[in-house]
C-alpha cells in the first residue's frame, strides 16, 4: 500500500468510526425511548436492559451503515478539498478516481460484512431480541394489554379499543376470547367498559366488565342440528375476570419459543418459506376457484342435459315463463341466495388471500434487503466522495446537513416503497432496491462532474441559452428598425 492510500485510508477510518459511535449511541437512545414503557416499572435488572438493547442494536445496523459512509465520505473528501490536499494530488497527476481506488477497495470489503452481518447476524439477534419482549411483556399482563390488537394473556384473548386513566387501567369496548378447555375459543364477552384492579403483591388480576354480554357456542353432536349454530347470550351489568398471574410472574427470560418472523431467518430459510408460502397460496386460490366452479352447478349441465327435453324459446322470452309463478319465485329466491352466497364467500377469501400476500411479500422484502444494504453502502460511497469534492467543506457543519438530507430522502424513498410492496401495488425486488437505484444516477453524475472539476450545479449553462436568445431577439429588433 502507498504512502497517500495510507494516508486516505486512515483519514477515513479514523472519522467513520467517530461517525459510526456516534450515530449508533443516538439510535439506541431513540430505543430506549420507543420501548420505555415495556422495559419501566418491571422490576428489571441492568443486566436484562443491557441485553435487551444488545439483541436490538444489531437491527440499527442498515440505518447506522450506510448514513455513516455517506456522511464520513462527505467530511473526509470535503476536508480534502477544503485544505486544497486534492489541489496538490492532482498537481502530482493524481485524479479523483486514484484518490479514491484505496478507499473503494475498503468499501467493497465493508458492503461483504454487512452483508454476511444483515444474513446471520441480524436474524439471530432479532431471534433473541423478540421472544425476549415477549417474555417481559408477560411479567406484567396489565401492561402487555395493546389497544386496537388481541392480546394473549392466559386463557383469554382480550382486545381493547381505548385504555384511560392514569395507570391505562379504565378499558373502552372490550372484546374477550376465552380458550375452553376442550380446545377453541367458544366464549366469546363483550362489555362496554372496563377496569383493571390489581396490586404488585397480590397473584391476582382482576378485571371488572360492566354493561356488556356473554356469548357461548354450545356444542352439537347431530351435524344437522350443528349447521344452526346454537349459542346462548346472557346480559350483564358487572362481571369480574380474575387471572392467575403466579405463572406470569415466573417466566424464564431465557425462553426461545417465538420463531413466527421474517427478520429471524437467513437467506436459505426465507427461500424455503418463500417456496412454501408462495404454493399454499397458489394451491389455496385454485382449491377455492374450484368450490366456487362446482357451487354454481355448472358441472351438472353435462350429467343431467337431455337434448330430447330442451325446448325452443323465443326471442325476448324470459327462461322463467316456463315455471309457473310459484316455481318461478323459488328459482329466484334459491338464486339470489347462491349468488349472495358466493358474494360473501368472495368477500371473506379475498381478506385471507390479501394477509396471505402480504405476508408473503415482507418475507420477500426481507429476502432482498439483505443483498440491498451492501450495494447501498458502495452506492452511497460513490454520491458522498465526489459531493464531498465538490462542496470542498469538511466537518460537522455543511456535510452533516447535506448528508441527513440526503439519506431522508434514501430512507422515505425505501419505506414508502415497502409499504407499497407489502400492500401488492408494487413489486417486492423493485420496493427494496428503488432507493438504491435513484441513488446510482446521483453517484455516477457527482463522479462525472467531480472529476472533470465542474461544480454542483453549472448555473451558467442554464442561463447561457436564454442569454443567447435575448441577443437575437435584441439583434433583430435593430435590423427592423
Amino acid at each position: 500500500m502507498k504512502i497517500l492510500d495510507r494516508y486516505i485510508l486512515v483519514s477515513y477510518l479514523k472519522t467513520f468510526i467517530v461517525v459510526f459511535t456516534i450515530l449508533m449511541f443516538i439510535f439506541v437512545l431513540q430505543t430506549i425511548w420507543l420501548y420505555i414503557g415495556e422495559l419501566a416499572g418491571k422490576d428489571l435488572d441492568v443486566g436484562i436492559i443491557m441485553k435487551f438493547l444488545l439483541y436490538f442494536s444489531p437491527k440499527l445496523v442498515p440505518l447506522v451503515l450506510p448514513l455513516t459512509i455517506l456522511l464520513t465520505s462527505i467530511m473526509t473528501f470535503g476536508s480534502f478539498a477544503e485544505n486544497y490536499e486534492f489541489a496538490a494530488m492532482k498537481s502530482s497527476g493524481i485524479s479523483l478516481q486514484r484518490a479514491m481506488r484505496g478507499l473503494t477497495f475498503f468499501i467493497v470489503f465493508v458492503s461483504l460484512i454487512a452483508f454476511f452481518f444483515a444474513n446471520n447476524v441480524i436474524p439471530a439477534a432479532e431471534f433473541k431480541s423478540i421472544n425476549l419482549r415477549k417474555n417481559i411483556a408477560q411479567l406484567k399482563p396489565a401492561m402487555a394489554i395493546s389497544e386496537g390488537i388481541f392480546n394473549e394473556i392466559g386463557d383469554f384473548n382480550i382486545k381493547v379499543d381505548k385504555k384511560t386513566g392514569d395507570n391505562d387501567q379504565f378499558l373502552n369496548d372490550v372484546i374477550i376470547h376465552q380458550r375452553s378447555s376442550r380446545g377453541g375459543n367458544y366464549t366469546v364477552i363483550k362489555a362496554n367498559k372496563g377496569e383493571l384492579a390489581g396490586s404488585t403483591d397480590s397473584e391476582i388480576l382482576s378485571l371488572i366488565l360492566r354493561d356488556g354480554n356473554y356469548y357461548d357456542e354450545i356444542q352439537q353432536k347431530d351435524p344437522a342440528k350443528r349447521a344452526n349454530k346454537p349459542f346462548t347470550k346472557s346480559y350483564f351489568e358487572e362481571y369480574i375476570i380474575n387471572i392467575d398471574l403466579s405463572t406470569f410472574n415466573n417466566v424464564d427470560l431465557e425462553d426461545e419459543n417465538y420463531r413466527n418472523s421474517q427478520g429471524m431467518l437467513k437467506i436459505s430459510e426465507l427461500n424455503q418459506s418463500i417456496d412454501s408460502l408462495s404454493n399454499s397460496y397458489n394451491e389455496e386460490m385454485n382449491k377455492f376457484a374450484d368450490i366456487m366452479y362446482r357451487r354454481t352447478g355448472a358441472t351438472l349441465f353435462a350429467a343431467n342435459l337431455n337434448p330430447k327435453d330442451t325446448t325452443s324459446l323465443e326471442i325476448g322470452n324470459p327462461i322463467l315463463d316456463l315455471y309457473e309463478t310459484d316455481n318461478g319465485l323459488k328459482v329466484v329466491n334459491l338464486a339470489l341466495g347462491t349468488v349472495n352466497a358466493g358474494i360473501s364467500n368472495i368477500t371473506i377469501k379475498k381478506q385471507e388471500f390479501k394477509a396471505s400476500a402480504k405476508q408473503l411479500n415482507k418475507f420477500e422484502i426481507a429476502l432482498h434487503e439483505k443483498y440491498a444494504l451492501g450495494a447501498a453502502c458502495i452506492v452511497l460511497f460513490f454520491v458522498g466522495a465526489p459531493l464531498g469534492a465538490i462542496i470542498r467543506k469538511g466537518g460537522m457543519g455543511l456535510p452533516m446537513v447535506i448528508a441527513i438530507l440526503m439519506f431522508l430522502t434514501y430512507h422515505f424513498i425505501g419505506i414508502f416503497a415497502k409499504n407499497s410492496a407489502q400492500e401488492g401495488s408494487m413489486s417486492p425486488f423493485l420496493a427494496t432496491w428503488l432507493s438504491t437505484l435513484v441513488m446510482l444516477p446521483l453517484g455516477v453524475f457527482f463522479t462525472y462532474r467531480a472529476t472533470t472539476d465542474q461544480g454542483l450545479l453549472a448555473f451558467g449553462n442554464f442561463v447561457r441559452p436564454f442569454q443567447k436568445l435575448i441577443k437575437k431577439l435584441s439583434s433583430g429588433k435593430k435590423e427592423t428598425k
